[in-house]
């Protein structure tokens, strides 16, 4: 055997990305984000002074980005990357699904305060909706903030890394459910200075992680039936963000929009099954994808 292809497989079997590129990306996008939200949750509990800017929280978002980034690079190298990025590509998914994922969260928003002004006889204040935390009033500026942040920082890596390749392994729902455990535990440093996680405190962690879930659940449904398109499921993202992070979504109007998000993933379940949870030939276009990248990688590491 030539010496460059043993020094190649040398390297291969002892590169940690390579051996285990899923538990690579799973640290180093906790450590990735939390390199800004740990240090913001101990100035808030007052252990570091000065005081942080809390600005910096929105920057957290890219953790899961970044490690999609730096995993894919050194496991399948700039063609990895490549086809990473196509996942955004607007042809990969119907103009349907796209308009679906971008006004979906806004009709769900509308439909709760709609509900809610029938059930108390008042409205809510629905101009609060751009407002975020530590910022000024965006309006609707904070869409595309929201799109822009949790959206393309988020899901580039818990959908466009993380699902397909444990899709490839298991069905649709016990891939969620995986992928769900480490994205709740991600979330974590938050409730120790996000001001709408500090109001529910720890105790109110596993409800939250139970909502989770069901949208991790939908995310799944959207991104399978999407033929796999990150932008789809980025519109959503930070469509849902931007109605249930403001002051307009609260009290009762967050408690129905929970409510039908859980009634939704509940329906994908059962409509769609366990095994997909989408359309079969829709969710397995892209699993056919990752399996044939394992095998490329296979190829030019032998």
């Amino acid at each position: 055997m030539p010496t460059r292809v043993m020094k190649r497989e040398r390297t291969a079997s002892v590169n940690p990305f390579t051996q285990h590129p899923l538990a690579a990306y799973w640290i180093l996008a906790c450590v990735f984000s939390w390199l800004i939200s740990v240090p913001l949750a101990l100035s808030a509990q007052g252990i570091i002074t000065p005081p942080l800017p809390y600005e910096l929280h929105y920057f957290s978002a890219y953790g899961p980005f970044l490690a999609a980034i730096v995993v894919t690079a050194m496991t399948t190298g700039g063609e990895g990357l490549r086809k990473l990025g196509r996942h955004y590509l607007i042809d990969r998914a119907r103009p349907g699904w796209l308009a679906l994922c971008l006004f979906l969260p806004i009709g769900l928003f509308g439909l709760a305060v709609l509900v809610a002004r029938l059930i108390n006889g008042t409205w809510s204040d629905v101009l609060a909706i751009g407002q975020v935390s530590f910022l000024p009033d965006l309006g609707l500026a904070a869409w595309l903030m929201w799109i822009v942040t949790s959206g393309i920082g988020e899901e580039t890596g818990w959908r466009g890394f993380a699902l397909p390749r444990l899709q490839a392994r298991h069905n649709a729902l016990v891939s969620t459910l995986l992928l769900w455990l480490v994205w709740a535990l991600w979330h974590l440093p938050g409730f120790f200075y996000l001001p709408s996680y500090k109001s529910i405190g720890l105790a109110g962690f596993p409800g939250f992680a139970f909502s989770l879930l069901a949208g991790a659940t939908l995310f799944t449904w959207l991104y399978n039936s999407s033929r796999g398109n990150l932008l789809a499921v980025a519109l959503f993202h930070g469509g849902f963000n931007f109605v249930t992070a403001s002051p307009a979504s609260t009290g009762l109007v967050a408690m129905l929009i929970g409510i039908g998000v859980t009634v939704a993933a509940v329906l994908v379940v059962v409509v769609y099954k366990p095994a997909n949870l989408a359309r079969p030939e829709r969710q397995q276009y892209h699993i056919i994808t990752i399996k044939k990248d394992k095998n490329d990688v296979g190829h030019r590491l032998s």
